[in-house]
């Protein structure tokens, strides 16, 4: 426990790391006339022409499943809480190669029938296709748009840090207050899960000599994922962001973790990888290529595994509430979507109380194998561990 400190500061340090790769950057055009030479501008401004705007924005009558689960597994720029309402979020926009910046509303980019809009600032015109912005200074040019505005998964970001700090923090000092005395309120829940991580995650797989010094970052590792597996799982505001499953968050963790088994790694462990001991030299032309394919696969495997699981949870649990809307063919046949409803609603609760459970498994084996990682970096010969 008396590491916590330092385990806030970690989770400071990966906030901001998945701040940076989360908020979508992306160039967006070249600030020059179109002309023949130049098909790209042509095609981004034909894709932000008004006539397009107004083919996208006319609905068809017809329920879209996969449009439903796409923007809800997806990014956004403002958050959808019910019907036509929406809580907009900022859009800051760096544009051109100046020190020249854009700040507005995510509101501004729909009118007040709901329709997609154009919004006019200091420095152009300003429109979202699809999920990007696309920035132009007059009838023949597209503005070059970094995007670095603050969307759903940045503020599910924020928040999570915010929840974090408020229960750790609380928790440290009701440890201060009280010194060994049994804890209360939220640390008698989460003590044992600490002391769990501690003890048979990270001084199991990484030893009594080296498992103190990374104990700080595996609690924050643990807590972190699993506190954004949880607010995904809750669909209404400020939780629901399947930020665990963009896989932009498990990039980030992932490297983190490389990083740290790369730097940390003594010369033991390289030389294991390079050169064996033991091993016949024509053997390690085949087996020195795969040892170190395999400290770069590593991170891969942490990324797929938590990627590929929460996703695949959030798209479940979207297809079977899908089908009450399937089966009433968009309201035209109520009798199907009230006799699917019981069914889909239990099996949704099934599935979403599974999603809890395979949570907690996921944030567990991601510290896990980021512990067995480390400990195979730091760990010595044989002497050492006798």
């Amino acid at each position: 426990m008396r590491s916590f400190p330092k385990s806030l500061r970690a989770a400071l340090v990966l906030a901001s790391a998945l701040f940076v790769s989360t908020g979508r950057g992306q160039h967006q055009g070249v600030q020059e006339p179109a002309g023949n030479e130049d098909a790209v501008a042509e095609e981004v401004l034909h894709d932000v022409s008004g006539d397009d705007l107004e083919v996208e924005s006319q609905p068809n009558g017809s329920f879209k499943a996969g449009e439903l689960i796409m923007e809800h597994i997806g990014d956004s720029h403002d958050w959808h809480l019910w019907g036509h309402t929406h809580l907009p979020l900022p859009i800051i926009l760096k544009v051109g190669d100046g020190w020249n910046w854009e700040l507005f509303s995510s509101s501004r980019f729909m009118d007040e029938h709901h329709h997609p809009a154009s919004y006019r600032g200091k420095h152009g015109e300003y429109r979202l296709v699809g999920k990007n912005i696309v920035g132009t200074c007059g009838v023949d040019c597209v503005l070059k748009v970094t995007d670095l505005s603050i969307t759903k998964n940045v503020a599910t970001l924020f928040f999570c840090v915010a929840l974090m700090l408020l229960v750790f923090v609380g928790i440290a000092r009701g440890y201060r207050k009280r010194g060994v005395a049994a804890p209360q309120g939220p640390a008698s829940l989460l003590e044992p899960i600490i002391l769990f991580v501690r003890d048979d995650i990270a001084k199991n797989s990484i030893g009594e000599k080296h498992y103190q010094r990374f104990t700080p970052y595996l609690l924050t590792l643990f807590f972190f994922i699993w506190f954004l597996n949880l607010i995904g799982l809750i669909p209404i505001f400020p939780f629901g962001a399947n930020l665990t499953g963009n896989i932009v968050t498990p990039l980030v963790l992932a490297a983190a973790t490389f990083l740290i088994v790369t730097f940390v790694a003594n010369s033991h462990y390289w030389r294991h990888i390079v050169a064996m001991p033991g091993i016949p030299p024509f053997v390690l032309i085949i087996l020195t290529p795969i040892e170190i394919m395999g400290h770069f696969i590593r991170p891969i495997v942490l990324v797929i595994r938590l990627f590929a699981n929460i996703m695949a949870g959030h798209i479940v649990l979207l297809v079977f509430f899908c089908l009450i809307f399937i089966f009433s063919k968009n309201g035209a046949n109520p009798v199907g979507g009230w006799a699917t409803s019981p069914f889909v609603l239990a099996f949704t609760v099934f599935i979403n109380c599974l999603e809890l459970l395979v949570g907690a498994l996921q944030a567990y084996v991601f510290t896990l194998l980021t512990s067995i990682y480390i400990g195979t970096a730091v760990a010595g010969g044989h002497d050492d561990h006798h």
